[in-house]
């Protein structure tokens, strides 16, 4: 009944506004819907310089942009969902160690952070394998939805512009995205000719906070027909610097069962131990590029050695995970293929993960992935009024971890999607059309305990978008996404120091199925320009992770080793983290507000209102979803003139009260950003900028609400960071 009536909505709003312009033939989509630039953020645009001769106000100039992850790249203001785009100066604004970290001030997307070695971002509470990340549109698979302290593999630094998608386009790269998809794009497989022989871009970064070096080289061109990509980057981190303790003692204790009989924890002040990291990494990649189209291939290696920050009991050794990770990706178009095909493109991506977990000077767990993707997609010519893209992915590999802690067997996964997304345009209506069908196996080695799973997933999203007037635009969207449970959620089961905890999958899990229902609107004029989204997401059968309160080890009296010291060791008692499954409500909002306060000789500002708010609730009494954000609100102010920019924002976090069970609650927080930056004068072809950022100047003890480790690592104190790059 709830789904019949979403449609239902879905249609009775544009519908009874423009019943008539549905017999309209579609229009090519053009780009001047009234939306904020860049992102769904309205404070994102493009400013016009101020006149420099007189006093005559200039307008603003908002650049339209396009986006590349959707099926015909149309431009936002063409899209009836939120839709992120993080590219230039605002990518080096945000820019941080990892792609969680650097888009937490995005709206409706937080970090999951595990220390600052790891941060898987968070869409609207949602996180792990319900948020899709990838690099030019095929997965980065790794193993970073496995498991919380698993990095990512993506390297936000060679990142040239990052992607964020809702609603019917998550459907193009998989079933399970219901929180959504993060596509970074990095132009490693050049898919159009160089515009000059060489060209490329250095970029050096200090951040105290981190005492972090970073150094990044892109150089990129070509000649006639062959076009070329190489990159590399290095990055060394010290200790994360913080303003007071590093454990949350009282928190600890009541977190951790086997903590509130400890005699004493060992904490540090001032900064968080073994969170030192090193990361090195480079591409090549080169490409034939003609008028009928373009084929490439490029192979990019990382490696990656971070720490996991310690819980304070005496004598336990330091653990590190070192990753080594290399990927081959082959990918090739053709224009006007046949008679009704605009475009076909393959792409292929293999890619060689390991990484091994030390405790200590000993190998604790050694996880290793062997990944396949494949996609075909075909954008075809307007049949009637429609215009859109169909497609063939599959996904095939194995996984396995090996070693005394090795939680999971051997498993092959196999993944085959039929999907397509069409759009359907009546002026002043937009229609978007989403369809998949995703069976799926999971299939763990003979020689172990547990069955095989198959699932078929199958899904569909449907939205309108309706452009009431020059000024305001109206959408309403509805996704019906399915998921099939992971090895990991199926067949964990055993002790992973590296979480601390003894963990428990299920089986006999269900898949999910979520029905998202979402409500935007936008408004733009001289004065003002508008973002407002509110969302309700019902998902049946709902898996997550919850710790269940009791510990591992505490009946039988393992106590672990002597060594450890103190007068009674807890070291070997785990709390029991099992995988659960419930239904579950998510609703929220996300608004921006954007104020052009003056714009003249004087130089340009900017006033932007922000705040995101995502709520998540279990049925049948079970209370509160597990490592929920908090309501985050703020404002911040932006001036330019001349080739200066500043910005100084000021994010208010309130406390999480709704904690999940077994979970502890985290205090509100003031989080205080300037930033400063200056084009020098060019020289040649060539751009010099600096810029400079001050982080968290209220050196605020900041306990992020989604992370497992909130009570043991806060987020980074009081820090600047300081960088300079050269483009040519």
């Amino acid at each position: 009944m709830r789904t019949s009536l979403s449609w239902l909505l879905l249609f009775a709003l544009p519908l009874s506004a423009h019943a008539e312009g549905m017999a309209e033939k579609a229009t090519e989509i053009t780009s001047d819907s009234p939306t904020p630039a860049k992102t769904v953020t309205p404070k994102k645009k493009e400013k016009k310089k101020p006149a420099q001769d007189d006093n005559e106000e200039q307008p603003h100039q908002l650049e339209e942009v396009v986006v590349e992850s959707e099926p015909l790249e149309r431009t936002i203001g063409s899209l009836a969902r939120p839709v992120s785009v993080l590219k230039d100066a605002e990518l080096r604004q945000q820019m941080a160690p990892t792609i969680g970290a650097t888009l937490t001030q995005e709206p409706g997307i937080n970090s999951q952070s595990f220390g600052p070695g790891v941060g898987q971002p968070v869409i609207r509470g949602l996180a792990g394998p319900r948020v899709r990340i990838m690099e030019n549109g095929i997965g980065n698979n790794d193993v970073s939805n496995i498991s919380p302290d698993h990095a990512n593999s993506i390297e936000p630094s060679q990142a040239e512009r990052i992607e964020i998608l809702r609603g019917p386009s998550t459907l193009l790269y998989g079933s399970g995205a219901i929180g959504g998809v993060v596509n970074v794009i990095d132009n490693r497989v050049p898919e159009k000719k160089a515009e000059k022989p060489i060209g490329g871009a250095l970029n050096q970064i200090y951040n105290s906070a981190l005492d972090e070096t970073s150094s990044s080289l892109k150089l990129e061109g070509g000649e006639s027909d062959v076009a070329y990509h190489l990159d590399g980057f290095y990055r060394n981190s010290g200790n994360e610097i913080i303003g007071g303790q590093a454990i949350d003692e009282p928190a600890a204790r009541m977190y951790d069962p086997a903590l509130a009989e400890a005699p004493y924890l060992q904490n540090t002040n001032g900064y968080v131990p073994n969170t030192n990291a090193r990361a090195k990494g480079g591409t090549a990649g080169i490409s034939w590029v003609g008028d009928p189209g373009y084929a490439g291939v490029a192979v990019n290696y990382l490696e990656n050695n971070y720490g996991i920050p310690p819980i304070g009991i005496p004598g336990e050794p330091d653990i590190r995970i070192n990753l080594w990770q290399t990927k081959y990706d082959f990918r090739g178009g053709i224009d006007n293929p046949f008679e009704y095909a605009e475009k076909l493109k393959v792409k292929f991506g293999y890619t060689d993960y390991k990484h091994v977990e030390m405790e200590g000077t000993e190998t604790g767990t050694t996880w290793k992935s062997d990944s396949y993707e494949s996609r075909i997609e075909l954008t075809h010519k307007p049949i009637g009024p429609f215009k859109g893209q169909w497609g063939f992915q599959s996904v095939n590999g194995t996984t396995s971890a090996t070693g005394e802690e090795a939680t999971i067997p051997q498993t092959g996964i196999a993944n085959y999607g039929l999907f397509a997304v069409e759009t359907l345009e009546t002026d002043p209506l937009i229609y978007d059309f989403g369809f998949r069908i995703e069976p799926q196996s999971v299939t763990p080695d003979a020689a172990s305990a547990y069955a095989a799973r198959s699932f078929l997933p199958v899904s569909g999203s449907l939205s309108g978008l309706w452009k009431v007037d020059p000024s305001n635009n109206l959408s309403l969207a509805f996704t019906e996404s399915q998921r099939g449970p992971q090895a990991q959620e199926l067949y964990v089961n055993g002790a992973h120091h590296a979480t601390r905890a003894f963990e428990i999958g299920n089986p006999n899990l269900n898949m999910e199925s979520s029905y998202n229902l979402e409500l935007g609107y936008t408004f733009k004029e001289e004065w003002m320009n508008a973002q407002f989204n509110l969302f309700n997401n019902w998902v049946n059968d709902y898996i997550y992770s919850q710790y269940t309160g009791e510990l591992y080890g505490h009946e039988e009296g393992v106590h672990g080793p002597e060594e450890a010291g103190g007068d009674h060791d807890h070291g070997g008692e785990l709390p029991i983290l099992q995988i659960e499954q419930a239904n579950a409500v998510f609703k929220g909002f996300e608004a921006n507000l954007m104020f052009p306060i003056m714009e003249n000789s004087y130089g340009l500002v900017d006033l932007t209102l922000f705040g995101d708010y995502t709520r998540g609730t279990l049925s049948a009494g079970n209370g509160n979803v597990p490592r929920m954000p908090p309501l985050r609100f703020g404002t911040q102010i932006d001036y330019a003139k001349d080739k200066w920019s500043t910005y100084f924002r000021v994010t208010r976090g309130q406390a999480q009260e709704y904690a999940g069970e077994n979970e502890t609650e985290t205090s509100g927080w003031v989080l205080m950003n300037v930033g400063v930056q200056y084009e020098a004068k060019s020289f040649a072809d060539s751009k010099l900028l600096f810029y400079l950022k001050g982080n968290n100047l209220l050196d605020q003890d900041i306990r992020n609400s989604t992370s497992y480790l909130k009570n043991f690592a806060p987020e980074p104190g009081r820090g600047v960071q300081l960088g300079f790059q050269i483009s040519y």
